[in-house]
């Protein structure tokens, strides 16, 4: 069963894309949701918050749970895949795969879009605790690759971004995870959304590189100490 917010919202994904979950179009209340799962309210809640601003759902007061944009079909196949590979190799394929995104995103994005980036950047700033943070940094660079609008890109992105479930990723996270890494990360985000917001391809292409450059570097020498141990 779920254990953490990550894995939750992996299975809502996987729940919403096989079509048995929505009645008309209609999901679960986050009650029917919680008792699926086998976690609290407040988690299902966390993951379909994501799920919204990720454009995937809607909600409407007094009415329920909608599904809005389908998830990519092939997050399947990406979880079967990345199980058996490891977080440097990981961080490699993004580094070849998300700044590309980002380039495409400052030539793709509507005002609504950089706007609904600037939210989930605060999102990440403001979140109460590393797994939620965890949960809404992966929406942010998510809706990056949404938005760059490449069919083909946004399903190896998926490839990569199932890691975000497994618990070795989560617990090298949590471990690097410090009041610096936080102030960095929330100036690398910003300032990818702020080359998307104007339009400027090369400059959203270097931002991201610049941020997922020192993650790599930070799970790279993790894996080495555990390696070493």
């Amino acid at each position: 069963m779920p254990e953490n917010a990550q894995t939750a919202l992996a299975e809502l994904r996987r729940l919403i894309a096989s079509g048995a979950t929505a009645e008309g179009g209609r999901l679960p209340t986050e009650r029917d949701w919680a008792r699926r799962l086998g976690v609290g309210r407040t988690v299902v809640r966390a993951a379909l918050e994501v799920l919204e601003e990720e454009g995937l759902i809607w909600r409407r007061q007094g009415k329920g749970t909608f599904l809005g944009q389908p998830p990519d079909p092939y997050g399947v196949i990406a979880a079967d895949i990345v199980q058996t590979v490891d977080a440097p190799a990981i961080m490699e394929a993004r580094l070849c795969i998300e700044p590309v995104l980002a380039g495409l995103a400052a030539e793709r994005a509507t005002p609504a879009d950089v706007e609904r980036l600037r939210r989930l950047v605060g999102h990440v700033v403001s979140a109460p605790d590393g797994d939620t943070a965890e949960l809404w940094d992966g929406a942010l660079h998510r809706l990056i690759a949404r938005i760059a609008g490449n069919p083909i890109m946004l399903t190896a992105f998926q490839l990569v971004d199932e890691v975000r479930m497994r618990d070795d990723w989560l617990a090298m996270r949590a471990h690097a995870r410090s009041p610096g890494s936080l102030a960095a990360s929330e100036r690398e985000h910003r300032a990818i959304v702020a080359a998307i917001a104007a339009g400027d391809a090369a400059a959203a292409s270097a931002a991201m590189r610049a941020h997922l450059g020192r993650l790599a570097e930070t799970i790279a020498a993790l894996h080495r100490q555990e390696a070493a141990q």
